[in-house]
């Protein structure tokens, strides 16, 4: 079993990483917030990782804090919920307000997040508000600064669809952000889409 990973980054997009170990590499799967935080192509990186084992299957997910790592085993404990969702759930809230959301029962919060129905949702507060008290120590008071990235309309229309968004509706939205707000790097071309999208 995997828990952790450092190595040389090999390859960097917006849903999972090549990370050369020892001329090895690893594809691992990480959400937006570790992503924001990875250093450039070719410099060194280091995760801590959840091995998710199928029987067809081995995947490796990727994640900058060991918060975010223990709330992507918490979310994959609920019911209904996979580490495709699990990720896009993180990738749609900090590890912060996520946590913040479930502590005050805030519906209207998790209903934001892409795949979350009410169903799912009531699950979450009932199985995880409990748990959250014992994640909050762990939650650093902010995340690693983040990396600057090139400014690519592929990877933000790859990343609102690999959060749940139908390809025209992200690439709407992607063209959108970069009319409206020109320049912007990629990072900050997917949260404004974001909260465009979840206006709607």
């Amino acid at each position: 079993m995997i828990a952790w990973l450092s190595g040389r980054l090999r390859h960097k997009s917006v849903d999972h990483l090549i990370i050369d170990v020892a001329g090895v590499g690893y594809q691992v799967f990480v959400p937006l917030s570790t992503y924001n935080g990875i250093p450039d192509d070719g410099e060194d990186v280091s995760l801590h990782i959840y091995t998710h084992v199928r029987e067809d299957s081995l995947s490796l997910f990727g994640f900058l804090t060991e918060a975010e790592k223990n709330m992507f085993m918490l979310l994959l404990g609920v019911s209904g919920i996979g580490p495709k969702l699990a990720l896009a759930i993180l990738s749609s809230l900090p590890v912060q307000d996520l946590s913040r959301a479930i502590l005050a029962s805030d519906e209207t919060r998790l209903f934001s997040i892409p795949g979350i129905g009410k169903k799912t949702a009531a699950r979450m507060l009932l199985e995880l508000k409990d748990k959250m008290k014992l994640i909050m120590p762990m939650i650093p008071a902010a995340m690693p600064e983040e990396a600057s990235v090139s400014d690519d309309l592929e990877d933000v229309v790859s990343a609102l669809v690999n959060l749940g968004y139908k390809k025209p509706q992200a690439e709407e939205t992607a063209r959108k952000v970069r009319h409206v707000h020109p320049g912007l790097a990629v990072k900050d071309q997917i949260r404004e889409a974001l909260s465009m999208l979840m206006k709607r």
